[in-house]
């Protein structure tokens, strides 16, 4: 027993019925991690990023990759080491204890939930731009966003999170393979996009290159500043995470979530600076600034208006891939966190092909809901602060372990651990500091919230504490 409560053994054998099936190899794990990382955030974010730092997005960018990077070394080696599904949240029941732990879950779901609603609210915006654009095409305004907005519903959005729902319930193999296509699709765009724009790169554009300066500072109502914009645009680099979800149902796992997550990692990361760099030199940033489409924006703008629908189309085929690895994720923990008994035990049971549907088809539900009647920032800030808890537990949890059992069996190992973790659980607290007031004090009443459900159904109905 910890100061957080029981400890969950590191290999603790699961009851008969209730083990996810071993259906993924390396390529469907890559291809999980490159489709949740690459999607809206370079998609939408580079313009909003744009308007808080100007050039300087591009450093935004840049520190958001490092710090990334040495969770995904965290992640890595701590899904080699429990091979089991639930990713942060059982990283941290294993070496901090359960009420740890279930303030993780609960800060999942605004990551991996919230996550799924942000997408699928950006994938609406680009499907009725497209549709203007391209064959004219006016839908109704009440049924394309929710009231904060002055409409009733956003009906696309609602519609691709239910689709996408639909797909995971046909069974694991079979989504990580349709995501491989998409992810494919969305590859070629955006070279499409590197390839026509670098030519057009003009040095002055990123002169003054931070205009609003490094540190986050408040202006009327907004941050401004290259931590302000690295804050926002930090919603496109995690995706990685949800490949250790999957680490119960990967075939080799010390091989596979090596590759998986790092491999992910750093072709993501590559390709969000070349973006980044070519949108920002070949326009001014004014001009992409908020933009809601700022890829198709700068191709329109260089006279390339056919690349610029297809480029923008491809985002409409290939962004619903971020919502199923986003809600891929969410429903393995709610998962894990039901198996454990801190959940209601029957959301924890699985169909025939070892999926649990239950909780699948609750998770898309839920995500509908949040995709249909809230707005897009909103969203998306609150997503990133669940995700910067989950980055800090995991990196906590990572050294916690080296110290207690060094000599556990380790496939993967952070060189220097220390400095990688220390630098993930630093770096995540800077950029969450940079978060506006309103989106750190609604996380706080979310984890209120979650502790007051954890004191009143989970802690009494924990299988670790019955001894089950």
């Amino acid at each position: 027993m910890g100061l957080f409560g029981p400890i969950k053994p590191l290999h603790r054998a699961e009851e008969d019925g209730k083990a996810l099936a071993k259906t993924l190899s390396w390529p469907h794990l890559m291809a999980l991690g490159i489709g949740g990382i690459i999607g809206t955030g370079i998609y939408t974010l580079t313009g909003v990023g744009a308007g808080l730092a100007g050039p300087g997005v591009i450093v935004s960018f840049a520190l958001c990759g490092l710090v990334c990077a040495c969770a995904a070394l965290c992640y890595t080696e701590m899904s080699t080491l429990i091979p089991t599904a639930g990713s942060a949240y059982t990283y941290t029941y294993s070496a901090i204890g359960e009420m740890a732990a279930w303030v993780v879950g609960w800060a999942l779901i605004l990551e991996y939930s919230l996550a799924c609603s942000t997408v699928a609210v950006g994938w609406s915006a680009h499907l009725v731009g497209w549709l203007q654009e391209g064959i004219g095409l006016q839908l109704p305004a009440m049924l394309l966003s929710g009231p904060y907005a002055g409409g009733l519903v956003n009906l696309p959005a609602v519609f691709v999170a239910l689709s996408v729902m639909g797909l995971l319930l046909l069974g694991t193999r079979e989504s990580a393979t349709v995501n491989i296509v998409l992810v494919i699709i969305k590859i070629v765009a955006l070279g499409a996009f590197i390839v026509l724009g670098l030519p057009a790169i003009q040095a002055g554009n990123y002169d003054p290159f931070m205009p609003f300066g490094f540190l986050a500072h408040e202006v009327g109502a907004e941050k401004f500043g290259v931590m302000a914009a690295a804050a926002i645009v930090f919603f496109a680099f995690f995706g990685f995470d949800a490949v250790s979800t999957s680490a119960e149902e990967a075939k080799n796992p010390g091989r596979d979530l090596t590759i998986g997550i790092l491999g992910s990692m750093g072709v993501s990361t590559f390709i969000y600076m070349l973006v980044a760099a070519v949108a920002i030199g070949a326009v001014n940033f004014n001009e992409i600034a908020g933009s809601g489409e700022p890829l198709p924006h700068v191709l329109r703008t260089l006279g390339y208006p056919l690349i610029a629908s297809l480029v923008g189309g491809a985002a409409i085929v290939a962004l619903p891939s971020v919502i199923l690895v986003m809600m891929y994720g969410q429903s393995r923990i709610f998962f894990v966190m039901a198996r454990d008994g801190l959940l209601p035990k029957a959301v924890a049971k699985v169909n025939a092909k070892g999926s649990p549907a239950l909780i699948t088809l609750l998770t898309g539900i839920f995500v509908a809901i949040f995709a249909g009647f809230v707005p897009l920032k909103k969203i998306a800030e609150l997503s990133n602060a669940g995700t910067l808890i989950a980055f800090v537990a995991v990196a906590l949890s990572m050294i916690i372990l080296r110290k207690k059992m060094p000599d556990a069996p380790r496939t993967f190992k952070v060189p220097f651990y220390w400095v990688v973790g220390l630098f993930a659980i630093g770096g995540c607290i800077f950029i969450f500091s940079s978060l506006p007031v309103e989106s750190q004090l609604f996380t706080l009443i979310w984890m209120v919230i979650g502790l007051a459900v954890y004191f009143s159904y989970g802690k009494w109905n924990s299988r670790l504490r019955k001894g089950t």
